[in-house]
């Protein structure tokens, strides 16, 4: 319990139909760890850091996340099958079959906010069954001064139940886990999975749509830094690609790795208190302000300790999805309150497993679009069942499993605000060189970070023409020179073995873009198509 005013304050959850629950209201992360180690629900690290297993699910279920079709959803969503519909009446017997199983239970209870902006703050209410889950939800949201408890109004509110399962044929979803929001309720139901990326993803789809509609700002699956000069970069991704990894660098502050706003009047703000970073492979070497945030706060999920205690990082025995969330004040070097100006560089980051795209290009405002909605990179062999060589994956937005609106709205979004603050767009190949995954190498990270950082000074932006070269198939600029990178490494094509075994991959990659791209035909522009690679 929180104590307030010399009074123990502890919301009642009879309103939302909870009854006669044990309520744990805001506890401390500390006693969170305690409830979990007593209850053998994780164990300790060697560093004293809580490891827990998420169960069935290590990752998100996005084909089974629902939004309610209502007055406010049936003609602004973009219904399709990422945005599935359900019924009103559906939703409500599930809530009230949810909210029965979670009465007399000992019930975790946390009141956050999201968004670091006052005028967008989201109040949330979080409702969970286990005590892991408060740790993810005090680690991933804004902490509400204890003065503001007791008056406390929640503008959401959120029923995580891992142990409870839909009965698909009564309850019309198609398995026994499922994640709805209901914008007429505001209210998101998750039910039958653990996984923690659930609950910060049903509250980023909420300000996908909010937001936009009715503020007029642009949400973004992206990371965030700030300069010395007070400059700020974003960096777009698609899980893999290194998004967490390249913002956080000591030489510029953190403002958040993972979900931003763009305003009206151009400021950057993170919707988040915390960062939730892939740790598979992770090292002090590459990744050192990640690795020094996972200490004791800081929540590990379905990673495998040695036999003294420590993670084996390389370990993917449970999923290659291996998590850390931590709030963000691990990190040294933050931006407070977390917020920017002065955008100058976007980068779209893409882990190309099939060698073709440069580790660097410039792109125009036509490209731009194309390629943030495209949200390319490709998926490994292993990390899907089925999959045994590398596959393109195409994901609107560089998120589109969180995206209610269709993609051109939010890339109109973005071309407008770009154009108007003058921004530089860079396109990032984290993925491979010298040839596809098996025979080509992963692009060096020390040169990735060499060239986001000669990007972000200016000196790539300052090269003349002649100093660069334009793909012959994508069409993007590409930079000769970079300080601390190989020429060779710049140009994918010299990396390669043979040149015609470069050029007809890369007609087939272009293939795979213009067949994504078919289902947006209709609604982008000449100018957003004209940003398309060529075909032949």
């Amino acid at each position: 319990m929180t104590k307030i005013k010399n009074k123990f304050y502890e919301p009642s959850l009879e309103h939302y139909g909870i009854y006669k629950s044990k309520i744990k209201y805001n506890l401390s992360v500390d006693e969170l760890y305690n409830i979990s180690i007593s209850k053998k629900l994780g164990e300790l690290t060697k560093n004293g850091v809580l490891v827990i297993n998420t169960g069935k699910f290590t990752g998100r279920s996005p084909k089974d996340r629902y939004i309610v079709i209502d007055e406010i959803t049936k003609t602004k969503v973009w219904w399709s099958n990422i945005n599935i519909k359900i019924d009103p009446i559906h939703f409500d017997r599930l809530y009230k079959k949810m909210s029965n199983h979670l009465s007399n239970k000992e019930l975790y209870v946390r009141d956050c906010s999201a968004c670091s902006i006052e005028k967008y703050r989201l109040n949330i209410r979080v409702i969970s069954e286990l005590p892991w889950s408060d740790i993810f939800v005090n680690n991933m949201f804004n902490e509400i001064n204890v003065n503001e408890l007791k008056n406390f109004k929640e503008d959401w509110i959120i029923l995580n139940a891992p142990s409870f399962l839909a009965d698909p044929i009564k309850d019309k979803v198609k398995n026994k886990n499922f994640s709805i929001i209901s914008f007429s309720k505001k209210t998101i139901i998750i039910g039958g999975t653990g996984y923690t990326g659930e609950i910060k993803k049903g509250v980023f789809s909420v300000l996908n749509f909010t937001l936009p509609v009715f503020k007029n700002v642009l949400p973004m699956h992206c990371s965030a830094n700030t300069g010395i000069d007070n400059d700020t970069s974003i960096f777009f991704g698609l899980s893999g690609t290194g998004k967490t990894t390249l913002s956080t660098d000591d030489s510029r502050k953190l403002i958040g790795d993972d979900e931003h706003g763009w305003t009206p009047n151009n400021r950057i703000f993170n919707f988040e208190g915390g960062c939730y970073a892939k740790v598979l492979n992770i090292s002090k070497e590459n990744e050192n302000e990640i690795w020094n945030a996972i200490k004791p706060g800081a929540l590990l999920e379905n990673v495998i300790l040695d036999n003294d205690g420590f993670v084996d990082y390389s370990n993917e025995s449970i999923t290659q999805n291996t998590r850390v969330s931590y709030p963000i004040h691990h990190i040294n070097n933050i931006m407070k309150p977390s917020c920017g100006s002065n955008l100058k560089n976007i980068f779209f980051l893409t882990a190309d497993a099939f060698g073709i795209l440069p580790p660097i290009s410039k792109l125009n405002s036509s490209q731009s679009a194309y390629h943030f909605i495209s949200g390319y990179t490709s998926k490994l062999a292993g990390t899907e069942e089925g999959i045994n060589k590398p596959k393109p994956s195409f994901s609107a937005c560089f998120g589109a499993p969180f995206l209610p609106l269709n993609p051109i709205e939010y890339a109109e979004m973005l071309i407008n605000k770009m154009k108007k603050m003058k921004v530089n767009v860079w396109l990032i190949n984290t993925g491979w060189s010298g040839g596809p995954y098996g025979i080509g190498k992963r692009i060096n990270i020390k040169y990735t970070r060499a060239m986001i950082k000669y990007s972000i000074n200016g000196k790539l932006e300052k090269l003349n023409k002649d100093n660069y070269n334009v793909h012959t198939i994508f069409k993007t600029q590409i930079p000769k020179i970079c300080p601390n990178v190989p020429d060779k490494v710049l140009c994918p094509e010299l990396t390669w073995n043979n040149k015609n075994d470069y050029h007809k991959s890369a007609l087939i990659l272009a293939k795979n873009f213009k067949d994504n791209f078919r289902k947006y035909i209709n609604q982008a522009g000449k100018n957003i198509l004209n940003g398309g690679p060529k075909s032949s």
